[in-house]
């Protein structure tokens, strides 16, 4: 593999006219300076629609894309909605996403769009919705019967419904069918505009690197239509539910909620509801990146009504088997194992024998009383190195918060001088390391602080809403970046 960079920034990042990035000439531009800046990776976050929290990994399905990034500027060039209808519903902050304005007034224009597109009659709408049956129509029904009750999580729907009768979705089906066909329509310009971005991105020479979540969100289309695969009751509620332990950093670990899958049920059906999963990433990514990769080892299982992650017990996962069958029925794909956090020899005789690159995060390489995997000096080429990820806070930041011991040492290995600039260095030592790949998160190489942090784990409200200033791709950004990819043989 060639030695290769590329810069991490979400699809809500980037500067749109409508309050949260997407498909519009704004990501297309952000293309172009990735192509003039010597980059050929751009990294995502998971792309699915975004519920109570706004973050990107707790979405209504794993197969849907988030309809807040569809372009509504090409629903102006086709006649159904205008300037001053969007005008009207324009969200303007430039350095922060407004989840709950973009909640109220997105909608009503894609439905004002929907309701003058005569959709129901394009051939090509016809053709993506029978393509897409698999898990558009669990989806829609979904979406639509959950809009019918206020928001309502489908744990809390009435029993004939909650539990999938037939009389019941047939009922809700017909009662539901504008509605039904209205989340159709939204998955259908979605996927038809990010295909379109992303041949534009591929054309260029730049490949996108998609994240996927090991887990479903309970409240989610996929848990509601296929509760066979999950560990719930005969009432469809969960016995057991997904987290982490405690450990240095949370003292009553992490209880993530969500529902834990039925191995023994998957491998016997041969992996199929995962093996749709993985090749519609593929259908959406050049590569994906596996969130919780260590959960394919060994998963942390806690009783469902357990107010904290502190008593749960590791089960086994389905290891390489897995894996072995993903590769015989979907060729040999490019995948990133996300393998942070406690590490077991078992997980890395897992990744090792996948033989998938694993990941470095340079944040965590500077312990000044011990030797650090993350460390430069101890990354192999089969690894993507990162300075920080969509969880860490930016070099920048990180920085000014060490300890003076630690910034001490970080300054001796990067060999800084007291106000020097310690973001570059990180920034060049990442991509001097030996790893065939090294992403850079986009707030690092504008030098940004902790005002430009993606998310902090286990917090809610501040989260997922930073957004790149229209101003900050400048062609002396581009001139600047190329110059270090071309000194570390990354073009």
């Amino acid at each position: 593999m060639k030695r290769r960079t590329g810069i991490l920034l979400a699809i809500s990042s980037i500067p749109s006219e409508y309050g949260i990035g997407g498909f519009s000439k704004e990501a297309y531009e952000f293309v172009d300076f990735l192509s003039d800046a010597g980059q050929s990776l751009w990294q995502i976050l998971p792309l699915g629609p975004t519920g109570y929290g706004d973050s990107p990994y707790q979405s209504f399905s794993t197969f849907a894309g988030n309809p807040y990034y569809i372009d509504l500027e090409q629903f102006i060039e086709k006649g159904w909605l205008t300037k001053a209808d969007c005008k009207k519903y324009k969200v303007s902050h430039p350095e922060y996403v407004d989840y709950e304005a973009i909640f109220n007034s997105r909608y009503a224009l894609l439905r004002k769009a929907y309701k003058a597109s005569n959709i129901e009659n394009d051939p090509d709408f016809k053709r993506f919705v029978k393509e897409n049956e698999y898990w558009l129509d669990g989806y829609a029904l979904y979406m639509a019967i959950k809009d019918s009750k206020k928001g309502l999580a489908w744990t809390q729907w009435e029993d004939d419904i909650k539990t999938r009768k037939s009389a019941a979705v047939k009922k809700y089906r017909e009662k539901l069918n504008d509605d039904y066909t209205f989340y159709c329509f939204q998955q259908y310009f979605f996927s038809t505009q990010w295909y379109k971005l992303k041949a534009y991105a591929n054309d260029k020479g730049i490949e996108i690197i998609g994240d996927l979540p090991i887990y479903v969100a309970m409240d989610s289309a996929d848990t509601w239509s296929n509760p066979e695969l999950f560990e719930l009751d005969a009432d469809c509620n969960p016995t057991h539910v997904a987290g982490c332990p405690p450990d240095a950093f949370t003292a009553d670990g992490q209880l993530w909620g969500n529902p834990l899958y039925k191995w023994d049920y998957h491998k016997k059906t041969g992996y199929k509801w995962w093996f749709e999963r993985m090749a519609h990433c593929y259908k959406f990514y050049d590569i994906v990146r596996i969130d919780h990769f260590r959960g394919f080892d060994e998963y942390y299982s806690i009783k469902y009504g357990m107010k904290n992650a502190k008593i749960g017990q590791w089960l086994p996962g389905p290891a390489y088997n897995f894996f072995k069958e993903m590769k015989s029925k979907l060729g040999n794909k490019q995948v990133i194992a996300e393998d942070l956090g406690f590490m077991t020899d078992s997980v890395r005789k897992l990744v090792k024998k996948t033989g998938y690159p694993n990941m470095k995060v340079l944040e965590f390489g500077f312990d000044s009383e011990s030797d650090s995997e993350h460390a430069p000096h101890n990354h192999v080429s089969n690894c993507v190195v990162y300075t920080g990820t969509h969880d860490n806070d930016t070099i920048t930041h990180w920085y000014q918060t060490l300890k003076r011991k630690e910034k001490a040492y970080v300054r001796k290995y990067l060999d800084v001088k007291r106000g020097g600039d310690v973001c570059d260095r990180m920034i060049r030592a990442a991509l001097a390391s030996v790893a065939d790949t090294a992403i850079i998160p986009m707030q690092d190489y504008l030098g940004l602080g902790g005002e430009a942090r993606m998310n902090m784990p286990s917090t809610l409200g501040t989260n997922w809403k930073w957004r790149m200033r229209k101003d900050a791709l400048t062609p002396a950004l581009a001139e600047r970046l190329r110059g270090m990819a071309d000194t570390y043989r990354r073009i």
